[in-house]
C-alpha cells in the first residue's frame, strides 16, 4: 500500500493534522486482520480511528473545498464526472479519499467485509455538492452526453434501434421506446443497467427526430412472471450483498445522471444553443405490475405515467435500510408530506386501483388497454409547447439549488447507511432467500 503523502497545496491550517490522522488509519488497518475477521475489539479501534481521520476530513473539506474542486478541474475550466472526480482528487489529496487500490480492493469483498472507503468519498462528495460554486459546476457536467452514447449515437440515428443488455431502444414515429429488459432480475437495477439506462436516455435526448421518450418493462422469463411484463424491482438487493452496488458508480451516478437528465435534459454546448444549454424531452412511463424502489423513483422525474389497474407503487427504504435516491425529495411534490411519509417510512403500497394512487400515476387502465393509453400519451405530449411548459414546471418544482442541496447530504448519509449493520443483515438475508 502507498504511504499517505501531504501535497504541497493548500497546506498548512488542518491539513498537518489530516495528514497524521490518515497515516494513523492506514498504519492500524495495516497491522489488523481483513476486516470480516475482526474481532469486536479490533472493529471499536478501528471505528475510533476511522472517526477521528474523517472528523478531520470535514474541517479540511468546510475550509477549502473550492480551492480543492478547482485545482482538480483547473479553475471549473475541465468538466469531471463523479467517478473522474473521485479518482483525481485520490491522487492530488491522497489523505481525502481511498487510492485505486484500497477500492480495488474493496469490490473483491462482499459488503459485510469491506473496509467503507466510501464514507470517505460521501464526506468528500456531500462538500463538493454543498459549495454554491463547485457544486453547480459538477451537476452541469454529469448532464453532459457519456461517450458511450456518443459513440452508439451515429447508428441510432441511421436504423432507430440499439441494444444493450439491460435496455433496448426504438424510435417509432418520433418517440423513443426505452424497455428495460432485464428478464432475469426483474429489471432490478445494477451498475450495468444504471450505464444502460444513461446511454439510452442520452440517445432519446440526442437523436433530433425524437420528440417524445417512453420508459417500460419488457416481458420477464421469472417463473412467477413469465410472459407479463414488469416495470422494476427496484435496487439488485442481491448485487448490495455481493459488494457489486457503489455510492459512485451506482448510487449517485444514477441520481445525477439518466434520472437528472430525465428532469434537465442532456447538456449540448454547441452552435445555436444559445437559448438552452440543454437539449429536454417530455418522458412518459408505463407501469405494469409493479414500480418497486427505484423503479418508483423513475415515475417522479416523468411527465405522464400510465398504469395497469393490476399495478402497485412503494418505496420499501425502511424494509432496505437504505435513502431511496431522491424519492424523499420528490414523493411529497406528488402526495402531500402525510402520504410521502407513509411510503417511505412505513412501507406502504400504492395500488393504481385506489384513490391514492392517482397522486402517482396520470392514467389507470386495464392491462390490455396499455398500448393505447401510451399511444394517446405521446400524441398529446407531442405538442410544440410542451417542452417549454416542462422547462418552466421543473424550474418551479425542483430549483437547481434545492436539489444540490438535497443531493449533498445524499451523498454522505447514503455511504453511511450502505455500511450499517441492519442494512447488511437484511441483503444477506434476501441474498439466503435467492
Amino acid at each position: 500500500m502507498t504511504a499517505v503523502r501531504p501535497s504541497p497545496a493548500l497546506a498548512g491550517g488542518v491539513w498537518p493534522s489530516l495528514y497524521e490522522a490518515a497515516a494513523r488509519v492506514e498504519k492500524l488497518v495495516a497491522a489488523l486482520p481483513e476486516p470480516g475477521s475482526r474481532s469486536p475489539g479490533e472493529r471499536a479501534e478501528a471505528a475510533a480511528a476511522k472517526d477521528a481521520a474523517r472528523a478531520e476530513r470535514v474541517r479540511f473539506l468546510q475550509a477549502h473545498v473550492d480551492d480543492v474542486y478547482d485545482r482538480l478541474t483547473a479553475g471549473r475550466t475541465v468538466g469531471l464526472r463523479l467517478a473522474e472526480l473521485v479518482e483525481a482528487a485520490a491522487v492530488e489529496f491522497p489523505a481525502l479519499l481511498p487510492s485505486a487500490g484500497q477500492l480495488a480492493e474493496d469490490r473483491k469483498r462482499r459488503q459485510a467485509d469491506k473496509e467503507g472507503h466510501e464514507i470517505d468519498q460521501g464526506i468528500f462528495l456531500r462538500a463538493v455538492l454543498g459549495s454554491p460554486a463547485a457544486g453547480p459546476h459538477l451537476l452541469d457536467t454529469m448532464l453532459l452526453p457519456t461517450p458511450r452514447a456518443l459513440e452508439l449515437l451515429p447508428a441510432f440515428r441511421r436504423t432507430g434501434e440499439v441494444r444493450t443488455r439491460s435496455v433496448a431502444v426504438q424510435r417509432r414515429d418520433g418517440a423513443a421506446y426505452l424497455t428495460m429488459c432485464r428478464d432475469d432480475c426483474l429489471n432490478a437495477e445494477d451498475v450495468e443497467q444504471v450505464d444502460d439506462m444513461e446511454t439510452a436516455v442520452d440517445l432519446a435526448l440526442l437523436d433530433p427526430e425524437v420528440r417524445v421518450g417512453v420508459v417500460r418493462g419488457g416481458e420477464m422469463t421469472h417463473p412467477r412472471y413469465r410472459g407479463k411484463r414488469v416495470f422494476s424491482a427496484g435496487i439488485n438487493l442481491k448485487s448490495l450483498h455481493a459488494g457489486g452496488i457503489s455510492l459512485v458508480g451506482f448510487l449517485l451516478r444514477r441520481e445525477l445522471g439518466y434520472l437528472h437528465k430525465l428532469v434537465r435534459g442532456v447538456r449540448t454546448d454547441g452552435e445555436g444553443a444559445w437559448h438552452a444549454r440543454t437539449v429536454e424531452k417530455p418522458w412518459i412511463g408505463a407501469v405494469d405490475t409493479f414500480a418497486i424502489g427505484g423503479g418508483m423513483q423513475i415515475l417522479l422525474v416523468l411527465d405522464h405515467v400510465v398504469a395497469a389497474s393490476d399495478a402497485y407503487f412503494t418505496l420499501p427504504a425502511a424494509r432496505e435500510g437504505i435513502v431511496p435516491g431522491a424519492g424523499n425529495f420528490r414523493l411529497g411534490r406528488h402526495t402531500g408530506p402525510r402520504i410521502s411519509r407513509q411510503v417511505i417510512l412505513q412501507g406502504r403500497r400504492l395500488w393504481a386501483s385506489e384513490p391514492d394512487a392517482r397522486l402517482v400515476a396520470d392514467e389507470v387502465v386495464e392491462p390490455e388497454e396499455m398500448d393505447a393509453a401510451v399511444a394517446r400519451g405521446v400524441e398529446r405530449l407531442s405538442a410544440p409547447a410542451v417542452v417549454a411548459n416542462r422547462r418552466m414546471l421543473n424550474l418551479a418544482e425542483e430549483p437547481p439549488d434545492e436539489f444540490r442541496r438535497y443531493m449533498a447530504e445524499f451523498a454522505l448519509q447514503q455511504a453511511l447507511r450502505l455500511y450499517d449493520e441492519d442494512v447488511i443483515a437484511k441483503v444477506g438475508r434476501f441474498a439466503g432467500r435467492e
